[in-house]
This record gives C-alpha cells, structure tokens and sequence, in this order.
C-alpha cells in the first residue's frame, strides 16, 4: 500500500507506460495487463490511464469490468491527433469521436491529446504563428467532442510532436485556447520550466503527468543523437526525485494555484532484459516515486 499522501490522497495514479506498457516497436518487452494492475493495485493506486492500444479490453464493458475487478477507474488516456493539416481534419475528428465514446462509457473524464506529425510519428516540422492557429482551430472542435461526451481534452507538450520546444509550446500558448497536461518530464525536456508554467499557466492545467529527467540524456534525444526509444532505454527517466526537475516545486506551485485535479505517475520504462521477477522491477520505481511524493511534497502541502 502507498504511503500517506496527505493533500494528495486520492488523486495520485497510475500509467501502463511506468511498466513498459508502449506500442512503439522495439520498445521492450510487454507485461501482461494482470499483472500490471495487480501491481497498481497492491500500491493503492486508485486509478489508471488507457495505456497502449491492445494492452487493455477495447469495449467499455469488458474494460470496466476488468478494472473494477482491481478497484481500479479509468482516468482516460493519450490520443494522438494530425491537427495541423486540414486535409486530414474529417479523418481526426472521427478518430477522436470514437476514443471519446469509449472514455464516456469507461467513466473517463481526461482526453490527453498528442499532436502528431503523422500517425507513423514521423519527426515534427515545426509550425509557425498560422501553422498553429490551424491546429488551434482542429482542437476548438476536438473541445467540442469532448464536451458532449463529458469529457475534458488537454494538449499534452511531448517529444517527437508539433508541441516538443519552448518555441512550439509559446506558439500553442498563444494560439490556442485548449488546457493541458502538464508533463513536467516533457516540458523540462523541450526547454520550458515546468514550475514556471505552473505558476504563469496554471489556470489552463487539467491533467498533470509527473515525470523526472536526466537533462544530459534527454538533450542528447532533443539534438537527434538519440531517439526517444533509445533515451528511454538509456535511463532518460528517473524516478521521482532521482532527476534534474524540480517535481516537489511544481506540485506545490499548482496545489497554491488550486489545481486539484490528478497527477499521475508515468515514468516511461522500457524493459529490455525480459520481465523482472514478480513484485520486482517497474513497481520498485512506482513505489520509489510514491515515497518521493509522501515525504517531499506532502509536508510542504501541510505547512
């Protein structure tokens, strides 16, 4: 079981990626869906994102039947869209019609999306100021989905997207009027300050992914060096307080905000030795970034 949270309890959860759960070839390997939420489960976690395509029952039902027999909800999930070009609108509007009917009758509340180069996640070209009012445009009517379906969309700033630097993430700033999720690994590696746009951006927080970084393996991955799968497998994630990001900072700036929504734990993990033993590997690290939350955020929430 996690250990107590204070202001936090109850609203810190879970994503399959902190197991390994990612559908990017060559990533590493997959654990099955038992036994990653057996492990949240064991930790106290009170809910989850999607994961990956494939790694949970794709019909609300048998979703919503598979996580409660954990004691599990659904939180929602990342859903990468193509925004930028008209062209391919009709074709994004239904995509996102279709994962917001799942949300809605999983009793989601977050729609986390992406904005991809294309649906094959080839490198980002960047847009200029009309680029991104196009794209400003695509998630005024993504809102609107999600609106009917009771859901909240949020822009998820991530690498390899159209949201990757300062300068991407200033633009969508400017031109959008969509919340987000701040991701402080994400925003720390393209340059911003997550504790910065916390406190400047916070009424626009609506979902917040908590990651650490190792700033030296992820400048090697934004310069091209490295791909993301090859950051990710050369420890460019940390568990919570292991990193260069301020995380304890952030929270605190966004609870002094009133945010009070979730902050879920996703620490992208690539298993690339096979499957650890049982009760051993990506739950060690979980529980690690739990015990960060209890002793390092929790207090400072308190005083």
């Amino acid at each position: 079981m996690s250990p107590s949270l204070g202001a936090l309890d109850g609203r810190v959860a879970a994503a399959p990626i902190s197991w390994g759960i990612c559908e990017v070839p060559g990533w590493g390997e997959v654990m099955p869906s038992d036994r990653v939420l057996a492990e949240m489960r064991d930790l106290g976690l009170p809910a989850t994102e999607l994961g990956a395509p494939g790694f949970l029952p794709e019909t609300a039902a048998e979703l919503t039947a598979l996580l409660s027999g954990y004691g599990l909800t659904m939180i929602g999930g990342f859903v990468p869209l193509v925004l930028h070009d008209p062209a391919q609108r009709e074709d994004a509007l239904r995509r996102a019609t279709e994962v917001a009917a799942l949300f809605r009758a999983a009793g989601a509340s977050r729609f986390v999306t992406a904005l991809v180069q294309d649906y094959d996640w080839s490198a980002p070209v960047p847009l200029d100021a009309a680029g991104m009012r196009i794209v400003g445009e695509g998630l005024r009517q993504v809102d609107a989905i999600c609106a009917e379906h009771g859901l909240v969309q949020v822009l998820h700033p991530h690498v390899g997207t159209i949201v990757e630097t300062a300068a991407d993430v200033a633009l969508a700033l400017e031109h959008t009027d969509v919340m987000w999720c701040l991701d402080t690994g994400h925003l720390q590696i393209g340059g911003v300050d997550p504790v910065a746009f916390a406190r400047e951006h916070g009424a626009r927080v609506g979902h917040v992914h908590l990651k650490d970084v190792d700033v030296a393996t992820s400048d090697r991955v934004l310069s091209g060096e490295l791909t993301l799968v090859q950051g990710v497998q050369a420890g460019m994630f940390r568990s919570l307080g292991d990193g260069d990001v301020a995380v304890d900072d952030a929270v605190v700036a966004l609870e002094e905000g009133g945010y009070r929504g979730w902050y879920v734990l996703e620490q992208d993990t690539a298993l690339t030795e096979g499957l650890p033993p049982a009760g051993s590997g990506p739950i060690d690290r979980v529980r690690a970034c739990l015990a960060y939350l209890a002793t390092s955020v929790a207090p400072r929430l308190e005083a």
